[in-house]
């Protein structure tokens, strides 16, 4: 690619500048070039060899104001805001029309948490620039500090009605529609931006993801079509479309986009888990189970993939495999519910009692408080003798479920194994109460409390 006369003048003067250091020669630059070769330095996060630049710059060009509001910035950078004030007043004395004094002064504000005091500067310096769009994006992030983010949203829209291609203000505008829930707003507002700007692929691209947060799939992937068609490389409009397409059952035009991500890209994870799942929807294990091996290859800590091979397995009803697999995602993350849920069901069906009880105690540890979980975990530990610890259980249970007839079944079921009959007519009573159909519970889990004609006749005194 053949460089402008601009990229060779730049380029020479940096070889020039670092030449000279080599040398211990010194040459001469004209402020404008010292300026770029400092700014170079700090852009590369070399402060020492930017700080080197200014002073060298400063001895050959001491009343430049170009190279004193460079020096200002490194102040501000570094923190030594008095100092940088001070030169300021300085130079407004002999330049108050100068903008960048005023943008620095608002940058110094910025730091001192003045974020309205830096507004009104900068506003001043809106009157002397010839870039309202870089002063207007400045004003939209200061609102941003102060979390007013409808008078954000407007600067950020002055600025690219100054600037069509100003993309970090384009996503701010975007940002600020969606964190105030004006997702048809912001819609509205990219179908206008797209008329005065149409290969603007990444407005295309949050055209689609807004489309796709109100669930309007058809017009998001539309969307992200366009984006692809203007960059073919966009890898994520291609991840976005592929998701739209899931959510519309398309599973085949997922993978493909999908697919398109991983020759784009090294394969990530996330999307060969997306491509395992939509072949099982489709109905291809083989296919589906090589994609989910492959996530795991890929990212071995990707607790999700295992846990995918782990659902993958429970559906072939193969507990075996099941549970290696659930077991190293809980080596993983070891404090998630639905993990340790997983664990509960897969050991329950292999009859694996005491460890099914385990993994229902360790879910409602970390969280899981539905209904199912306790109901569960109290069953296998009825089914394993310990009713008091079941009696606790179901205590703690209708804490949530305070009216929930199945509770107050097994309480009074258990209260009768236990012979506290006064407990248990109370539970008892509770039950019918909430749902007298559901008395074959105690029938199915306790057929020797069923038996006893002291519950079939409370049961029948209930019903009359």
């Amino acid at each position: 690619m053949q460089l402008s006369n601009e990229e060779e003048d730049y380029n020479l003067s940096l070889s020039k500048f670092e030449s000279m250091l080599k040398t211990n020669k010194v040459l001469f630059f004209d402020s404008e070039e010292f300026e770029e070769i400092i700014l170079h330095y700090l852009d590369m996060g070399k402060s020492a060899l930017a700080k080197k630049a200014l002073k060298l710059a400063l001895d050959q060009h001491p009343k430049s104001t170009g190279l004193k509001l460079v020096q200002v910035e490194m102040l501000v950078f570094d923190d030594k805001l008095e100092l940088a004030e001070k030169l300021l007043n300085e130079l407004y004395a002999i330049e108050p029309t100068n903008e960048e004094i005023y943008i620095q002064k608002a940058n110094i504000y910025s730091k001192r948490d003045q974020h309205e005091k830096a507004v009104e500067l900068l506003r001043i310096a809106l009157k002397y620039t010839d870039d309202n769009a870089d002063v207007y994006n400045l004003i939209g992030m200061e609102y941003l500090f102060m979390d007013n983010l409808e008078m954000a949203k407007e600067s950020f829209i002055k600025c690219l009605e100054e600037d069509l291609e100003d993309q970090s203000a384009l996503y701010n505008v975007v940002y600020c529609f969606e964190f105030l829930d004006q997702n048809q707003e912001a819609i509205s507002y990219l179908k206008k931006y797209i008329d005065k700007n149409p290969y603007s692929e990444i407005a295309w691209h949050q055209l689609g993801r807004l489309h796709y947060g109100v669930k309007e799939y058809e017009n998001a992937i539309r969307a992200f079509d366009y984006a692809t068609l203007i960059d073919d490389e966009f890898l994520g409009a291609f991840m976005e479309k592929a998701k739209a397409f899931e959510r519309l059952k398309k599973y085949e035009e997922a993978i493909e986009s999908y697919s398109r991500t991983i020759e784009l890209d090294d394969a990530t994870s996330y999307a060969l888990l997306r491509m395992g799942k939509c072949y099982e929807k489709l109905g291809n294990s083989v296919l589906a189970l090589k994609y989910f091996n492959e996530t795991v290859h890929e990212d071995p800590l990707l607790d999700k993939g295992w846990i995918a091979i782990t659902d993958f397995y429970v559906r072939q009803k193969n507990f075996q495999k099941a549970l290696f697999y659930v077991n190293k995602a809980l080596a993983i993350d070891n404090q998630n519910r639905l993990y340790w849920k997983r664990f509960a069901s897969i050991n329950k069906q292999m009859n694996f009692f005491e460890e099914a009880e385990f993994g229902y105690r360790k879910a409602v540890e970390f969280g899981d408080h539905s209904l199912e979980t306790w109901l569960f975990w109290v069953d296998i530990l009825q089914f394993l003798g310990e009713f008091e610890s079941a009696i606790q259980t179901l205590l703690q249970a209708s804490e949530y479920f305070p009216e929930e007839n199945e509770v107050e079944y097994r309480l009074a079921g258990l209260y009768f194994m236990l012979t506290d009959n006064t407990k248990a007519k109370f539970h008892l009573s509770n039950a019918l109460r909430l749902n007298f159909e559901n008395y074959i519970l105690l029938e199915d889990l306790f057929p020797v409390v069923w038996a006893k004609k002291m519950v079939q006749n409370y049961i029948a005194k209930h019903k009359k």
